[in-house]
C-alpha cells in the first residue's frame, strides 16, 4: 500500500449536531474517490461509517468513525463524529488530531446548539473550518437562511464558493465562484456532472459574490491587496494562494452548498480539502505536558492514541495519530504516558469496521495497532522512552448517573471487565463503587448514552444489566445531647448471657465521625469487655437508626455498667452497647443530611431568570453569576436529591443551548418535610424486603 508523505496527507472531521447528513459526506466522499464501490445510506444501515449495532438501529452516530480515502495524489483521513447531544463530546476528543474540519449544516432545520458547541471547539482549536451547507435537495431548503444564521451565530468571516441552482426538488448544481462556471448534476447519485454557463438569472449574484471573494481574499495579505488596489482584481493564482493562506490561518470560512445523498457538489468539496485544507505540516507542533513543544523534525518517533475500540474478539484497538517521527509494524516503543514497554504489531488503516494493513507509518498519519498492554486513550506513544506526553484535552463531565446491577448472579465480574473496557473506549463513560450505598454507578452524557451503554453489555458481552436511579447517600447525626441504657439477660438452662451498660451521647465537637470515651471507674465493667460495647455501637451506627444510612458526627462517653461473673462475655456487651445506643440516638434529635452539590450552569442570558427560578423550586441557593463570553455562568448549591435529573431538564429550560458541570460539595441538613419522606420511602423498603 502506498505510503503518503506528509504534505500530501489531509486530517479532515466532520462535524455538526445530528442528522446534519454527516455520515451519508463521508460515504459520498468514499465513494467518489472509488474507495468503495457502492453509495450506502444511514437509513438503509448500509453506511461505511455507522456499523455499530446501535448505530444501525438508531441511525445516528454513537461513536467516531474512521476512514481514508485517495484523491488528487492526496490521502485524506475521514474522521465522522457524532452530533447527538449524548455522544458530542467525542468530537471534542477526536479534535486532537484533526488538523481542519467540515462543518456540515442541513439547509432545511436550521443551527442547533449541537452545531454552535463543535463549531466553538473547533475555533478555539485554531482549526480551519468548511462549512458544507447539506440537504439544499430537500423541499424545506434554504440556502439564504442558513447564510444569515451561519453569520449570525458563528460570527466568522465567511466566504461564499458556490451559490445554488434552484433548492429542493429543483435543486440540480451549484455555480462555482472559484471558476466561474456553472455545474450541473445528474440525480443518479453518480455525482456526474456537465459544465456549463451560469444562468443569466442568478450571474449578476455570482458576478457580485466573486467581488466579494477577491476583495476578502486581498484585505488578508498586504502584498496582495497592494495587487488588488493597483489592478482592481487578482489573478487566480494570487487568488488561490492567498485564498489557502486565508483559510489555514483561520481568518476565513469558505462555505458550499450541495446533497451529500445525491452526492452533489462532493468532487467539488474533496477538491477543496486538497487544494486549500492544510497539511500536517502546515499546523503548528503538539505541546507536552511539561510544556515543550514536540516538534515535527523530531528525531525520536511521538505518536498519541486518541481513541481506544474495545471488541470482545478481536481485543483493543488502538488508533493513533503520529507526532514526530515514524512508526514500523513489529517494532518495539515506549509508552511514555505509564512508562511500560509496548510492541506493535501490524500497524492498520482503519476504513469503518475494516482494517488494511500497512508497513510503516509517517508523520501526520492516522493509524491503529491492536492489543497493546498497557495502553490507553490519551497515552503517548514513542521511539525512547525520554521525554514528556502530550497535552490532552479535558472532556465534559458526566450529567446523570445511573444504579446498576447485573439482572443475573454471578455476573458481576463479566460486568466490572465489561465495563472496564468499555470505558477504555469512551473517555465520558465513568464507573465507580458508591462505597455508602455499596452500588455500583454508572455515569454519563445523557440518558441516552447511558442506554447504549447497556445494550452494547448485552450485545458485545452477554450481560444484561438492571438500572434504576441512584440512592441518595444520606447521613444520619443528632443534634441534642440524651443518655442511653442497654441491657441484655438471657437464661437457658446452662451458661446464659448478661451485660448491661449506660452510655452518654452527644455530637462531636470538631466535626470528627466517632469518638468513643472510656469513662468506667472502679472495674464495673471489666476491660475486656469495653471494646465489644465500641463495636456494637460502631455497627449501629453503620447500619443507621433513623432510616437506615450511616450515622456521623457522634460521641459516646460509655460510664457505667454491671456484668456476671460467669454469664458476661465481649458479645453480650456488644449487644448491650447497641441497644444502649440506638435508644441514646432516638432521644438525641436526629436528623438526617443530605448531599449538596456545587454545580455551575452556563446558558444563554434570556434563559437566567427561567433557571434561576427552577433552581430555587430545587431549594438551590444561588452563590453568584459572572459572564463567560456571550452567555451567562451560574453557580449553586443544590442538593443532589433534586438534580438527578438535570439534564433533560436544562435542556428543556434552554432549548438545549445550556450546559452544566456539578461535583460534591457538603452535607447540610435536611429539612423536616425531606427527611419524613426519606423515613417513610425506607420503611416501605425494609417492609418489602420482609415480605
Amino acid at each position: 500500500m502506498q505510503i503518503f508523505s506528509p504534505e500530501k496527507i489531509r486530517n479532515v472531521g466532520l462535524v455538526g449536531h445530528g442528522n446534519a447528513g454527516k455520515t451519508s459526506l463521508a460515504e459520498a466522499m468514499l465513494f467518489n474517490s472509488k474507495t468503495i464501490n457502492r453509495l450506502g445510506k444511514v437509513d438503509d444501515g448500509t453506511s461505511t461509517m455507522d456499523f455499530d449495532p446501535e448505530e444501525i438501529r438508531r441511525k445516528i452516530s454513537i461513536t467516531s468513525a474512521m476512514a481514508y480515502c485517495e484523491w488528487k495524489d492526496c490521502k485524506i483521513n475521514i474522521i465522522d463524529t457524532p452530533g447527538d447531544q449524548n455522544f458530542v463530546s467525542d468530537a471534542l476528543a477526536c479534535m486532537e488530531v484533526m488538523d481542519s474540519v467540515i462543518i456540515v449544516l442541513p439547509a432545511e432545520s436550521g443551527i442547533q446548539i449541537q452545531a454552535e458547541k463543535v463549531w466553538g471547539w473547533a475555533r478555539e482549536k485554531k482549526l480551519p473550518c468548511i462549512i458544507f451547507i447539506n440537504k439544499m435537495d430537500n423541499d424545506r431548503a434554504s440556502y439564504s437562511n442558513t447564510i444569515e444564521q451561519v453569520t449570525s451565530l458563528f460570527k466568522q468571516k465567511i466566504l461564499r464558493l458556490t451559490l445554488p441552482i434552484g433548492s429542493g426538488d429543483e435543486f440540480k448544481g451549484v455555480v462555482d465562484l472559484l471558476y466561474m462556471k456553472a455545474y450541473i448534476y445528474k440525480k443518479d447519485g453518480e455525482g456526474e456532472f456537465s459544465e456549463e454557463t451560469i444562468p443569466e438569472d442568478i450571474r449578476a449574484m455570482a458576478e457580485s459574490e466573486r467581488q466579494e471573494l477577491i476583495e476578502s481574499v486581498a484585505e488578508t495579505d498586504e502584498a496582495l491587496l497592494e495587487k488588488f488596489v493597483e489592478n482592481g482584481t487578482l489573478d487566480d493564482n494570487d487568488l488561490f494562494d492567498g485564498f489557502r493562506k486565508a483559510v489555514i490561518k483561520g481568518g476565513v470560512s469558505p462555505v458550499v452548498c450541495g446533497s451529500a445523498t445525491l452526492n452533489i457538489v462532493i468532487r467539488k468539496t474533496l477538491d477543496l480539502i486538497v487544494n486549500f485544507m492544510p497539511s500536517p505540516l502546515d499546523v503548528d507542533a503538539r505541546p507536552a505536558e511539561s510544556g515543550e513543544v514536540i516538534s515535527k523534525e523530531n528525531a525520536d518517533a511521538k505518536a498519541f492514541v486518541f481513541k481506544t475500540v474495545a471488541d470482545p474478539y478481536a481485543g483493543k484497538l488502538s488508533i493513533f495519530r503520529v507526532y514526530a517521527g515514524s512508526f514500523v509494524s513489529d517494532s518495539n516503543v515506549h509508552n511514555i504516558s505509564t512508562n511500560s514497554k509496548e510492541h506493535l504489531g501490524s500497524l492498520l488503516q482503519i476504513q469503518g469496521k475494516k482494517q488494511n494493513q500497512v508497513n510503516k507509518t509517517v508523520v501526520g498519519d492516522i493509524v491503529a495497532v491492536a492489543k497493546l498492554k498497557s495502553t490507553n486513550t490519551g497515552n503517548t506513544l514513542s521511539s525512547d522512552k525520554s521525554g514528556s506526553p502530550f497535552l490532552q484535552n479535558e472532556l465534559p463531565q458526566p450529567v446523570i448517573s445511573f444504579a446498576v446491577e447485573p439482572k443475573n448472579k454471578g455476573d458481576e465480574e463479566k460486568v466490572a471487565s465489561s465495563l472496564a473496557k468499555l470505558t477504555e473506549e469512551d473517555r465520558t463513560l465513568r464507573v465507580g463503587l458508591d462505597k455508602q450505598t455499596k452500588e455500583l454507578i454508572v455515569s454519563g452524557m445523557g440518558q441516552v448514552h447511558i442506554e447504549v451503554v447497556m445494550n452494547k453489555l448485552k450485545d458485545k458481552f452477554q450481560v444484561e444489566m438492571k438500572i434504576r436511579p441512584p440512592r441518595i447517600a444520606y447521613k444520619e447525626t443528632i443534634r441534642g445531647k440524651s443518655k442511653g441504657h442497654g441491657r441484655l439477660k438471657k437464661q437457658s438452662g446452662g451458661r446464659g448471657q448478661f451485660a448491661d451498660c449506660h452510655i452518654e451521647l452527644e455530637p462531636t465537637v470538631n466535626g470528627e465521625h466517632f469518638e468513643f470515651v472510656d469513662g468506667i471507674v472502679g472495674g464495673v465493667i471489666p476491660r475486656q469487655y469495653i471494646p465489644g460495647v465500641e463495636k456494637g455501637i460502631k455497627e449501629v451506627m453503620g447500619k443507621g437508626v433513623l432510616a437506615g444510612y450511616p450515622v456521623t458526627n457522634c460521641r459516646v462517653t460509655l460510664f457505667d455498667g454491671k456484668f456476671h461473673d460467669v454469664d458476661s462475655s465481649e458479645l453480650a456487651f456488644k449487644i448491650a452497647g447497641s441497644m444502649a445506643f440506638k435508644e441514646a440516638f432516638m432521644a438525641s434529635k436526629p436528623i438526617l443530611l443530605e448531599p449538596v452539590m456545587v454545580i455551575e450552569i452556563e446558558s444563554p442570558e434570556e434563559c437566567v431568570g427561567d433557571i434561576m427560578g427552577d433552581l430555587n423550586q430545587r431549594r438551590g441557593r444561588v452563590l453568584g453569576i459572572d459572564t463567560s463570553g456571550n452567555k451567562q455562568k451560574i453557580k449553586a448549591n443544590v442538593p443532589m436529591a433534586e438534580v438527578l435529573t438535570y439534564a433533560p431538564d436544562l435542556r428543556s429550560i434552554t432549548g438545549g443551548r445550556g450546559s452544566f458541570s456539578m461535583q460534591f460539595s457538603s452535607y447540610e441538613e435536611a429539612p423536616s418535610h425531606v427527611i419524613e419522606k426519606v423515613i417513610e420511602n425506607s420503611s416501605k423498603v425494609k417492609d418489602d424486603k420482609e415480605e
